[in-house]
């Protein structure tokens, strides 16, 4: 089917998956702060994003986006955007913490916290770019041009990632109960949290 030294493949993506970066930082915000069914949510969010890039890598369009720096260019100022919004929300709001939250606002909250995820991981140009170099090392050369390799290979790392950020959900969603009885931590979780996606933010724009 084209994958190479597959087992190789899923040891290193596992390596990088865990390696601490925007996403990871994303998940454990809202494990944290709204509890483990938002971090898993956001967790299926950015690993939908995951395969999004896979396509993109898979059709040839991350070519397009490497070789082209008006549309890398492009890309990341909406990733930024997006990151530096996604802070400000954050910054803007009081506390949502409280127990006695409506359940009919629950859905859309769940949905917000996939779509988030989502967007994060999709409109990052380094993860379309980190693709199209990674994915080329497990895949035969004389497969190279086909694109089912490209979407086994992102199948497995969505896969991964899910597994992976689940776990630190259910780690990080322990903290929730007691940010939740604290008002003021809640209040500071999402100051720090709206600060770390900006800082974030202008990182990409910098690099």
């Amino acid at each position: 089917m084209g994958p190479d030294n597959f087992l190789a493949f899923i040891v290193t993506a596992g390596f990088f998956i865990m390696t601490p970066g925007i996403d990871t930082i994303f998940v454990l915000n809202k494990s944290i702060a709204n509890g483990k069914r938002s971090g898993i949510y956001a967790s299926l969010g950015v690993n939908s994003g995951v395969l999004i890039h896979t396509l993109l890598a898979a059709l040839g369009f991350s070519v397009l986006i490497a070789k082209s720096a008006l549309i890398f260019t492009i890309v990341k100022y909406v990733g930024v955007v997006y990151l530096i919004y996604l802070g400000f929300l954050q910054l803007k709001k009081k506390s949502d913490l409280s127990p006695k939250m409506d359940q009919s606002s629950i859905p859309n909250k769940r949905k917000n916290d996939y779509i988030s995820g989502f967007f994060t991981n999709t409109l990052n140009p380094k993860v379309a770019l980190f693709f199209l170099a990674f994915f080329p090392q497990f895949i035969a050369s004389d497969e190279i041009e086909n694109p089912v390799p490209f979407i086994l290979l992102g199948f497995t790392y969505a896969i991964i990632g899910v597994a992976w950020f689940s776990i630190i959900t259910i780690f990080a969603s322990v903290f929730s109960q007691k940010i939740i009885a604290n008002p003021k931590a809640g209040l500071w979780l999402n100051k720090l949290s709206g600060l770390v996606f900006i800082i974030m933010g202008v990182q990409i724009a910098l690099t």
